[in-house]
């Protein structure tokens, strides 16, 4: 298969196995790109490509950034927090304004969950969901799922455990669809107050003692605590979420076998993953951040090239 099957990437429940891997095997050929002394190619050179960032963001804004740059892509830059949306224009007029800029691709976040499927539904631009809510963030799944392929040959019949804000997070979700997708079992591990309640009927397990989930793991996906999606308190103290929950060196030496340690970030050092472990050997979390590069470099190339044969 050598193009996806989708127009859009608006979650990984829409993708499949194929796309996925066609997005990794796309991915290695741009790593080796972006290792070389003249990191840019023409590839993207006549596609233009808005960011829309309605939620706050640096790491995947400045790696989206980077990615289309590197293709060659023309970027227009766009943050709500200065634009009209704060005078009320809709989320459909700006884009509107944007696409009669003749834009072909919108890379958006925004707090509702849904978004980029109501915009695919009204634009002709592609759109690629960089976060919507707590629903996807399905670049960050690629992007985690590439690093566990890099760093153990292969995510089939891994064991991947994702600690934390279950509840809150895009990242969650995304990755399991993505593990699942690629043949990994998965169990997540946190406060019984920040999983959700249909979590088992996505056929993922739970275990709410941190020892025995890192025991049976292969890898172990840190999140961090989301407090500014917390109207109400979810636990105690943080203090008491770090005894629980939170993953030190003592834990990782008790253990009888070598585990990869992983971090969407931002990280809260001292609170979910200490800064030993954070800097240590077993953490793939810098990894993380090159690979998301290379993984955005792939989707919008995959992308533009449907934008491109369709053109033709």
């Amino acid at each position: 298969m050598s193009e996806l099957s989708v127009k859009h990437l608006l979650g990984i429940k829409y993708i499949t196995e194929d796309d996925i891997q066609l997005i990794f095997e796309t991915a290695d050929h741009f790593k080796e790109v972006i290792n070389r002394p003249i990191k840019k190619v023409p590839s993207l050179r006549d596609i233009t490509i808005a960011n829309l960032f309605f939620e706050n963001s640096t790491r995947t804004r400045l790696s989206f950034e980077l990615a289309e740059k590197r293709l060659s892509a023309d970027v227009v830059n766009f943050s709500a927090g200065s634009s009209s949306v704060k005078k009320g224009e809709t989320l459909i007029d700006t884009v509107n304004n944007i696409l009669s800029m003749k834009v072909d691709m919108v890379v958006m976040r925004h707090p509702n969950p849904g978004a980029g499927v109501f915009l695919s539904k009204h634009v002709d631009a592609s759109i690629v969901n960089a976060g919507d809510g707590a629903h996807e963030h399905p670049t960050q799944a690629l992007l985690d799922c590439y690093s566990i392929r890099e760093k153990l040959g292969d995510v089939s019949g891994k064991k991947v455990v994702i600690v934390g804000d279950i509840l809150h997070s895009r990242v969650a979700l995304s990755n399991i669809f993505a593990l699942q997708k690629l043949g990994a079992t998965v169990k997540v591990c946190g406060p019984k107050t920040l999983i959700p309640k249909y979590i088992e009927q996505l056929g993922v397990g739970f275990e709410s003692n941190l020892k025995k989930a890192l025991q049976w793991c292969d890898v172990a996906n840190m999140l961090r605590v989301q407090n500014e999606r917390m109207d109400i308190s979810y636990f105690p103290s943080t203090r008491e979420y770090t005894q629980q929950f939170g993953l030190n060196r003592q834990l990782l030496d008790a253990l009888d076998k070598e585990i990869v340690v992983m971090h969407p970030g931002p990280i809260n050092r001292g609170v979910e993953i200490t800064s030993d472990v954070a800097d240590s050997k077993q953490a793939i979390i810098l990894d993380q951040v090159q690979n998301g590069v290379a993984v955005r470099m792939a989707v919008l190339y995959l992308l533009a090239s449907k934008i491109q044969h369709n053109e033709d």
